[in-house]
């Protein structure tokens, strides 16, 4: 009997973790070239990007062409540094990543001592070169404090343009969202996913129910120029909250009361 339980957990867990749809969808990626004043290039710079809400640090090491990549990072504000012996610590602050973002950052390290830093404050917005998609991110601010009927936020996805409500589901289907038609397409032909994991209702073609607003990161509304890895015309992925280092919570009420409803027109009482 145990040896039964552990074949079946066993097998479970290795379905699970070999699915690839499961991974990276709805993490973030940094990848850039480093190189000096004279523009060679350099291999060997011990890149580290930090997540500073949470202290979290991913490293990774130039190759012999001077490129890093570092994927699979969680969404949020980040920290990069480069150093290498023999030139100046190279800083960049304020990195925002969004749902899926791409960007490449560049590191252009000066000689001199290591204990010599080069701070870049990114205020302005990183380019992401990798990706042809079309679209935008709502971010949790916009999440919560536009007006959602029944709480629902899949009501977001039109904001994005190019995007309408088609149709809406039987209710016996429980499907998460209405029909979208995104630049054309058909009410069924969007992709949704949830930290990273595909959250269709198989019945209706729609999202399955979405998180309530407040449990929400991001929500990211890919209208057009879909990449092969969707298969699909447009995409929506969203992200839920994660972990911090400070203790926070949210109190709501929500009620839908018919007594408060407008007065129907053609009423004759």
């Amino acid at each position: 009997m145990n040896r039964i339980i552990i074949y079946i957990v066993t097998v479970g867990l290795i379905s699970v973790l070999s699915l690839p749809a499961v991974w990276a969808q709805a993490t973030a990626q940094i990848s850039g070239t480093a190189r000096d004043q004279s523009g060679a290039v350099l291999p060997g710079v011990e890149v580290t990007a930090t997540q500073t809400e949470t202290g979290i640090a991913r490293n990774t090491v130039t190759n012999e062409a001077g490129l890093y990549v570092l994927s699979n990072l969680a969404i949020g504000p980040y920290r990069l540094e480069a150093t290498l012996p023999g030139f100046r610590s190279f800083v960049q602050s304020r990195i925002v990543l969004q749902v899926n973002s791409n960007p490449v950052i560049n590191l252009v390290l000066e000689v001199g001592q290591v204990s010599e830093q080069v701070e870049v404050q990114a205020n302005a917005a990183l380019v992401e070169t990798r990706s042809s998609s079309v679209g935008q991110v709502v971010e949790n601010a916009r999440i919560l404090e536009l007006p959602l009927n029944g709480r629902n936020v899949t009501d977001l996805i039109t904001l994005a343009g190019a995007a309408v409500q088609t149709d809406v589901p039987m209710p016996k289907n429980f499907a998460g969202s209405n029909y979208i038609s995104a630049a054309g397409g058909l009410g069924f032909g969007v992709e949704y996913t949830l930290d990273g994991a595909r959250h269709i209702n198989f019945v209706s073609g729609t999202s399955m129910q979405m998180p309530f607003p407040d449990a929400l990161q991001e929500l990211k509304i890919e209208t057009s120029g879909m990449t092969a890895q969707h298969g699909v015309s447009a995409a929506v992925g969203g992200v839920t909250k994660s972990g911090a280092n400070e203790f926070h919570g949210d109190l709501f009420e929500f009620l839908r009361n018919d007594l408060f409803n407008a007065r129907n027109y053609f009423a004759t009482t």
